[in-house]
Order: C-alpha cells, then sequence, then structure tokens
C-alpha cells in the first residue's frame, strides 16, 4: 500500500469559525434576553458594529440570513420592470443567477476582464450597447474588490443601477466615498464568518430600509407609518438573521484582522512557491482598479492549457489532495440556465473556464499538506515542460 492510500485527504476548505468557548458568553446574553430572532439584541449590535467598521450610517445597512436572499430582496426593492434584463458576468457562482430569476428577471451574461477576472465597467458599457439591461450586477470575484467610483460614473451616465455581489469580499470591498449598493455573505467559508447570514450596504435612499420590511415577509413594523402593525405593505420573505448566527458574527469580527493578515501572508507564501517550481507558467488573479485583496478564502490559478490543469486533477486525486474548478460549467453551459438567460460573447470566460483550478486553502494548512501539494505541482509541470 502507497503513502498516498494511507494519508488522509488534504481538504479544499477548512471553515475558520469560532470555538464553542468563545461564542458562550454570547449564547448566555441571547438566553437571558430570551430573544432568539426578530431583529433580536445582537443582530441589531452586529449591525452596529459593521456600520462603524464600514463607515456607513445605520440606516443605510440591514443584515439578511444569507447573501443570495440578500440579493434577491435587493433586485426586488429596485422595483425593475416585470422580467426586466440584468447583466451579470458568465463567471460566477450560480446564485448569481438564480437570486435574479427568482426575483423575477432575466439574466444577461457578460465576459469577464481576462486579467482581474471581474465584470468591469467597460465590459458593461460595451454589454449595453449590444442589449438593453436594467440593471447591472458585477460580483466581487474571489473576493477581489470593484472599484466604486468607476461603477457610480456609470450609474450616473446611463442611468442604470448596480449592486455588487460581495459575497466574498468582506473587509476588501468599500465604498469609498461613492454612492452604490453592496451585498455580502457571512456563511461559514467567507472572511467574516456567522455560519449563515448577509449583510447589505447600500447610499440608495431607503433601499436598506425596505429589504429589512422585505427580509420580514414584508409587514409594517413602523409605528409612524400610519399603519397597524402587521400590515401586510409588500410581498417580501422571512430572511431575518437569527440571534444565534448574530454571535458566531460577533466573535468572528473581533479576531477578523488577525485571521485577515494571516490569509494574506499564507496566501503570498503559496502563490511565490506554486510560481517559483512552475518556472513563471502560472497566472494569477491581478488586483483590479479597486484595490487589493484584504482577506482571501480560497486560492485559484491558471495552468498554461487545459492538458496541464487535466494532468494536475489527476496527480491531486491520486495524492489524496482535494481539488475544485471554481464556477465551472459557466452559467451558460448549464441546462437548467440556458432557456432563462441570455448569452453575450465571452471569450475570456470561455478560456478561464479551460485552464482554471483552485488547489486547497484554509487557516491551520500544515507543512506536510503544503509540501505534498507542491511535490505534486512540481511533478506534473516539469513534466509540461
Amino acid at each position: 500500500m502507497s503513502l498516498a492510500q494511507v494519508e488522509s485527504w488534504v481538504p479544499l476548505l477548512v471553515p475558520d469559525m469560532p470555538a464553542p468557548h468563545e461564542l458562550l458568553p454570547w449564547l448566555e446574553r441571547m438566553h437571558a434576553a430570551r430573544h432568539y430572532s426578530n431583529f433580536g439584541p445582537l443582530v441589531c449590535e452586529l449591525e452596529r458594529e459593521l456600520a462603524q467598521r464600514l463607515n456607513t450610517p445605520s440606516e443605510q445597512l440591514t443584515t439578511v440570513a444569507n447573501a443570495t436572499q440578500g440579493l434577491e430582496l435587493v433586485l426586488q426593492a429596485l422595483d425593475l420592470p416585470a422580467g426586466a434584463r440584468v447583466l451579470v458576468p458568465a463567471f460566477t457562482f450560480v446564485a448569481t443567477a438564480t437570486a435574479i430569476i427568482r426575483a423575477g428577471y432575466q439574466p444577461v451574461l457578460a465576459d469577464v476582464d481576462a486579467d482581474s477576472w471581474l465584470l468591469t465597467p467597460e465590459i458593461a458599457q460595451a454589454a449595453c450597447q449590444q442589449i438593453d439591461v436594467h440593471a447591472v450586477l458585477p460580483v466581487a470575484t474571489f473576493g477581489m474588490p470593484h472599484d466604486m467610483q468607476a461603477w457610480h460614473r456609470f450609474e450616473q451616465e446611463t442611468g442604470v443601477p448596480v449592486v455588487i455581489d460581495a459575497a466574498a469580499a468582506y473587509g476588501s470591498q468599500w465604498l469609498n466615498g461613492a454612492e452604490g449598493t453592496l451585498v455580502f455573505s457571512l456563511h461559514t467559508t467567507k472572511s467574516l464568518p456567522a455560519g449563515e447570514g448577509g449583510l447589505v450596504v447600500s447610499t440608495r435612499p431607503g433601499l436598506a430600509a425596505k429589504v429589512r420590511q422585505l427580509s420580514n415577509f414584508g409587514i409594517n413594523l413602523d409605528p409612524t407609518a400610519g399603519l397597524p402593525a402587521g400590515t401586510l405593505i409588500s410581498l417580501g420573505s422571512n430572511a431575518k438573521m437569527s440571534e444565534y448566527h448574530a454571535a458566531i458574527g460577533l466573535v468572528s469580527l473581533q479576531k477578523w484582522e488577525c485571521h485577515a493578515q494571516k490569509r494574506r501572508v499564507l496566501q503570498a507564501d503559496l502563490m511565490q512557491e506554486w510560481q517559483q517550481i512552475s518556472g513563471d507558467s502560472l497566472a494569477w488573479q491581478a488586483q483590479g482598479p479597486g484595490g487589493p485583496l484584504m482577506a482571501p478564502t480560497l486560492l485559484c490559478m491558471r495552468l498554461p492549457d487545459a492538458h496541464a490543469r487535466a494532468a494536475l486533477e489527476r496527480a491531486c486525486q491520486q495524492a489524496r489532495i482535494m481539488t475544485r474548478r471554481w464556477y465551472q460549467p459557466l452559467l451558460q453551459h448549464m441546462a437548467v440556465l440556458q432557456q432563462r438567460c441570455v448569452s453575450l460573447d465571452a471569450p475570456n470566460a470561455q478560456a478561464m473556464a479551460q485552464t482554471l483550478l483552485g488547489l486547497p486553502f484554509f487557516l491551520g494548512m500544515t507543512l506536510e499538506q503544503r509540501h505534498r501539494i507542491t511535490a505534486v505541482l512540481e511533478q506534473v509541470l516539469k513534466n509540461k515542460k
């Protein structure tokens, strides 16, 4: 029996969640208050902390149960025309597209920049020359932030609202003084994990309040509205964040800076090590004009060609190393979505889909795990030279 057969798998991701003893004081506060949902004290405290860190007035921010529902409710709150077309990158997670469809709209799939892997204002401008769109939903791909000043100018010039799917970009994506709307994820695999959760930030007047109302079924809870409490004002959903998840989020927030720095160091070390053994044959996501990635949560590379990627996948499988073809197949190649989307030419996304591969990346990686990955990479890439 070979060593590879007896070694445990190197996981792709390992959630960076607080330990039970760290949560206990917050859970005791929750239990003492006997408030477990419905915008309880811990949710309100988390919102205050996040508003302060994001330098955002509290009325421009609200939590939700998860980022996918956050996207759906933001789109609903924009009051777009029935069947409106929403521009999104072809290279993204499926939830970006399904949120649009579930909100009653149609995704229009566009290309991404070859270096930053982002849907840019320039690409969106070109797409708007081809087809009439009613909103744009760029994605902070793998957490890489967008230039909000540029997207603000796009909104001003076109009148088309922009919502950034910043699911993986907490700590990296900022408004930076611009007007805009951001939706973050607090999922267990993100940089600010709460198990499940989401955050909506928007300078658009009344949008965060509308999302908050929609997340509570769409009923009125405002005593100044002149309507009885519980009156249904709009067709919402139950998308509130629970006190349990807020407790996790508050603990995670306390150590976010420390863990973000460790993630940056680990990413830089791995990229440098793997690039050296590859003879500079690997390509990585480039920083866009929105600034640096402050808390990476996964690590993707582009191999020289599809054959090299397939060879690396096979070698990793034999060495019990998990890999992932992130965001593949592309949205336009998924049967469930093909009849529901409009697909524009996307040569950069198509090329990425042939060569991109995610390797293990998580805090607490052991030297043995790192050495095993490096050895496999060196073996495969040496044979491809």
